[in-house]
């Protein structure tokens, strides 16, 4: 069982950013949620090089595709590619339904793969699996 999980939304929709969080004060979840507008300031979070936004382990990261600077396929091949952030849990949360989106994220390692419309009204599904993920689950530290 994890104690604190810490999340890393990465998500340039603030409209999305805002409903996740309201999804996980209802439902309670005892998680410090980072966001991240695009992969390339998730990556710096990760690499403890940005200047006001950092983690902790243990972390999930939650992670849209399709955004601007660097969309989520990109961010994943660079933490495949760091042997630091090699291990790092990834979940994607997207609106891309096509197998071929699906396919090549589970290629790069994905714990799972979302699709926003179907993890239920306000995202409340998304906050009860990161709840019993975070019970159920033991991460390196």
């Amino acid at each position: 069982m994890i104690k604190d999980l810490t999340l890393l939304l990465v998500e340039d929709d603030d409209v999305v950013t805002e409903s996740i969080q309201r999804a996980f004060q209802k439902a309670g979840l005892k998680s410090s949620l980072v966001v991240a507008e695009h992969g390339q300031i998730a990556l710096d979070i990760l690499r403890n090089t940005h200047p006001d936004r950092s983690i902790h382990k243990p972390y999930v990261v939650l992670l849209d595709l399709n955004m601007p600077v660097m969309n989520g396929f990109e961010f994943l091949e660079q933490i495949r590619e760091d042997p630091a952030l090699r291990d790092t849990v990834v979940f994607v949360l997207t609106t891309s339904n096509v197998d071929s989106d699906r396919t090549r994220a589970y290629y790069n390692n994905v714990a799972g793969y979302m699709v926003k419309s179907s993890v239920g009204p306000q995202f409340s599904k998304l906050a009860m699996l990161l709840d019993s993920y975070r019970d159920a689950v033991e991460l390196p530290e």
